[in-house]
Order: structure tokens, then sequence, then C-alpha cells
């Protein structure tokens, strides 16, 4: 991970997105509020241009037909959901003006692995260059935690692109493709994990007669400043609780609350369901 953003230069390359969702925003906002791009570099599809409104308001470049992303952007996401994804490779085949060549094609789709990927877009560059990523939403502040694995045909000069736009986004790691269903199953879902673990403890709070407003902020407070002590003092995460269940007393019989309600095995099924569910969406036909 980089430290600071002085040592990556502007990007210079057009970015391309079919598919302008939620991550497909969070990546742009991420790497735009970094200073390292302006929007009028961006080009955005979608099969509905009232939809990306939000892209034209900040600057983007719109259209409806995924060909045009495709010949103006020199590096393309391709951010739609799986089972789109034969449908958004037909319209680019339908709305291109010419032959494709020297294009980057980064794709964030779970499940779909890199050799569906090439061959899907082999007949439209011949040598598709291809890197896949799996991304979380928290990259929109600099807090993500990205894994990215290149493709056959993809050059050192495409991965150094990636990386260093990944690494503007929070922590990034290349890993084999192997690990990134899993992965995404803990990172790229985990946030909405989170999310139901702050708002159940807020709730729990009221309960107890804490005020919404500050029960939430506390419940999220404190689950940041738990993760960052993980991160920063290095220490096992099982010690870490420790330190805060003295004996006999309230975070122990708390932990046993919890341990008896299968807060562990749950969290078990939720990451293994997750990893079932992309294996399943990369075995369907592309």
């Amino acid at each position: 991970m980089c430290d600071s953003t002085s040592s990556i230069m502007k990007i210079k390359e057009k970015l391309g997105f079919i598919g302008g969702g939620n991550m497909a925003k969070a990546i742009c906002e991420g790497i735009n509020k970094k200073g390292l791009m302006d929007y009028s570099q961006v080009h955005v599809s979608g099969p509905h241009v009232e939809n990306l409104t939000w892209w034209q308001d900040k600057g983007a470049h719109i259209y409806s037909q995924n060909g045009r992303v495709v010949e103006n952007a020199d590096v393309i996401f391709i951010c739609v959901k799986p089972h789109v994804l034969p449908s958004a490779i037909s319209n680019i085949y339908q709305t291109l003006s010419g032959p494709v060549k020297s294009k980057l094609f980064v794709s964030i789709l779970a499940g779909i692995e890199l050799d569906q990927l090439e061959n899907v877009l082999s007949t439209l560059e011949d040598c598709a260059r291809i890197i896949r990523v799996m991304p979380n939403t928290p990259i929109m502040i600099g807090q993500g935690f990205t894994v990215f694995c290149p493709g056959n045909k993809a050059t050192l000069h495409d991965i150094s692109l990636v990386k260093s736009i990944l690494d503007t986004l929070g922590i990034c790691r290349q890993v084999p493709e192997s690990m990134i269903n899993a992965i995404g199953a803990v990172s790229g879902s985990g946030p909405a994990y989170v999310y139901l673990i702050i708002e159940a403890l807020a709730d729990a709070g009221v309960k107890q007669g804490i005020p919404r407003p500050m029960a939430i902020e506390m419940a999220a407070k404190t689950t940041l400043g738990a993760a960052k002590m993980v991160l920063d003092t290095g220490k096992h995460t099982a010690a870490l609780r420790d330190e805060v269940c003295s004996a006999g007393g309230t975070t122990i019989t708390g932990i046993h609350a919890l341990e008896t309600g299968g807060v562990r095995a749950a969290l078990f099924n939720a990451v293994e369901s997750a990893t079932k569910r992309a294996h399943e969406l990369g075995q369907k036909r592309h």
C-alpha cells in the first residue's frame, strides 16, 4: 500500500465503466478524491442513460452504448452483474464503429474467472488483456481492501497501472485466482456483515435506554477503534479480546452470550455461503 499519493503520478489514461453502479462509483470517487484523475477522463455506459445522471453531474461522458465506452477509454472496468455479462458484451459488438486495439479490461465480476473472460473478449480484441479485481465499497473513502490477478496476456505495464490505481484506494494485494472467490466472501461482502453487526449493537443499546443517534455513533466508532487496534498493534485478536475480558466481569459474560448465540458459526456460514455462490455464478454459461 502506498502511504501517500505523492509518488503516484496523475492517471493519464481515459477510464471506462461498463455499468455505472455503486462499485463503479466507489472506484471512481476513490481515485478522484486522491486528485489522480478528473471526471472528464471518464466514460460510462448503462442500459438507461437516465440512471447515469450522477456521472453526468460529475462531468463524465455517459452513453447507452457499451461500444462507445470501449472506443473512447483506454482502461475499461466491467462492472455489471455476472448474469448481465452476455448482454453487455453483445451490446459492445453491436455498437462498436470499428476494430478494437490496445484496450485493457478490468473485471470486478464475482465468480467469473479469467479464462471465461478471455474467451468472451478474445473475439472482440485479439489477445485481449484482462485483469480480474475484487474490491470492496470502503475504497470510496480510501479504506478498501482490494485483490487482483492478471490474465496471461496482461503486460507488466498493465499490472503496474492497475496496482497504482488500486493502491490509492486502500490496501492492495496480488493473489492467485484460486483465492479470489473466498476473499470476495470476506472483504467484498464483509462490509455488509459489519454493518449488520453495528446495527445490532446500536439496537441493543437503544433497548437499554441509549438514544439512537448516540448508539449508532458509539457502535460504529467502537467497531472502527477495534479494527484499528488489530491493524496497529499486530496482536492476535484473541489476545486483544482477553485484554478486555476481566475475570468474572461484564465482557466475558457478553462473550459467553455471543458464543451461545452462535455468532462465530454464523460468520463461518456467511463466508462459506458467499464463496459457494461465487463459484455457482462462475459455473453458469456466459
